[in-house]
């Protein structure tokens, strides 16, 4: 789908971003929420505000309760306590037939005996809307999915992108406040997964709707969100737009899940305006930091350095350098990733590619170092 393409909803269209950009309209507000499943608790204390036409996905690891969060929000789970508020109403307690809201899943869950239309108009039909409309509705989001006159295709005959966004028209057409995705692009193969990417993004801006995406894939999480929550066992981690995740994260869990990075471990042993000196394992490292007026000489911090953000040379002249020897070489196309030992650490670097540049080999002996700037100092919590 090219955003250039993107199709104009007719005025007499029910699904048109005119209509679903009044002030408010799919905000959700989270307070306190937790849900118990016997001795697990899924969700702990979760607390979150989304904004109207704001595209969020939750991001973590399997079994830290996003999916649960996603399900808590339709009402297809009971919180066990806390609020949930859609719009400024609290639906907490009212059944997800009743929440102006849509899933996306997983699995595509069409029915194989039903052609294309009767997949999407199924929930049009459970809310008893006119033919007319329901021939209307389908029509535009064929249209908003690029797949215009598969109305009458059989599920059988479509590939497994083109099921997933028969999927999608099927939640959009129901016109939901917010419309949430359960992982929908897992399954499918990276090429068509990064397309269908910018697809989703292109669709939420045009359709002007409330999208929270559940992932596990922080690249996928970066591609396409106008903010990203990090969950953790059932709880957040941080939120934030996705830069201020990648190059501020503010625990270690949120470093090494968005991206990769190095960690560094040690007590501060001065402190001058904006610039610490960490006393680590390593030697003494010094960084400049907007947290200095929340330490004090004795604290323990740790520090975070991205691999691109480590130099690698035959000599450095840096205020963080350290000899070592190359390990592992692994080539990734626009960049090299090296493994350097540096006496019992192994730091992870990653070298732009360039026509120019000779890829060091295992076992030479160079040095790597960093900035001042190029780290981020994290508060021992």
């Amino acid at each position: 789908m090219r955003a250039s393409k993107t199709p104009t909803m007719s005025s007499s269209s029910s699904i048109n971003a005119d209509e679903a950009t009044d002030e408010g309209h799919g905000s959700v507000v989270i307070e306190d929420l937790r849900k118990e499943f016997d001795d697990v608790t899924a969700v702990d204390g979760l607390s979150l505000e989304i904004e109207a036409e704001e595209f969020l996905t939750l991001l973590g690891p399997s079994g830290c309760g996003k999916s649960t969060t996603l399900r808590l929000i339709s009402g297809l789970e009971t919180a066990t306590s806390g609020t949930i508020k859609i719009n400024g109403e609290d639906v907490t307690d009212i059944p997800a037939n009743k929440r102006n809201t849509s899933m996306v899943f997983q699995e595509w869950a069409l029915f194989p005996h039903m052609t294309v239309q009767e997949n999407i108009a199924f929930g049009l039909e459970m809310r008893d809307v006119p033919k007319a409309e329901r021939e209307e509705r389908i029509e535009h989001a064929l249209e908003l999915i690029e797949l215009p006159g598969y109305q009458d295709r059989k599920v059988s005959q479509l590939s497994g992108g083109q099921k997933q966004r028969i999927a999608m028209a099927r939640s959009i057409v129901l016109e939901p406040d917010v419309l949430l995705f359960d992982e929908p692009l897992s399954s499918l193969d990276r090429s068509l997964r990064q397309t269908m990417q910018i697809e989703l993004k292109n669709m939420q801006e045009e359709l002007g709707i409330t999208f929270i995406y559940v992932t596990h894939d922080q690249e996928e999480a970066l591609t396409m969100s106008n903010r990203v929550a990090v969950m953790n066992d059932g709880h957040l981690e941080q939120v934030g737009e996705t830069y201020e995740l990648y190059e501020h994260p503010q625990s270690e869990f949120v470093a090494n899940f968005v991206g990769e990075t190095n960690f560094f471990t040690g007590v501060v042993s001065e402190i001058d305006v904006k610039t610490l000196v960490i006393d680590a394992e390593e030697g003494d490292i010094r960084v400049e930091s907007e947290k200095t007026d929340q330490l004090s000489v004795g604290d323990s911090v740790h520090l975070t350095v991205r691999p691109e953000d480590i130099e690698i040379a035959d000599s450095l002249d840096t205020p963080n350098r350290w000899e070592c020897t190359i390990g592992d070489v692994v080539y990734k196309g626009s960049f090299i990733q090296y493994d350097v030992d540096v006496g019992d650490r192994t730091f992870l670097v990653e070298q732009q590619m360039r026509k120019t540049t000779t890829p060091r080999e295992r076992g030479d002996s160079v040095d790597v170092g960093f900035s001042v700037e190029a780290g981020e100092v994290i508060l021992d919590r």
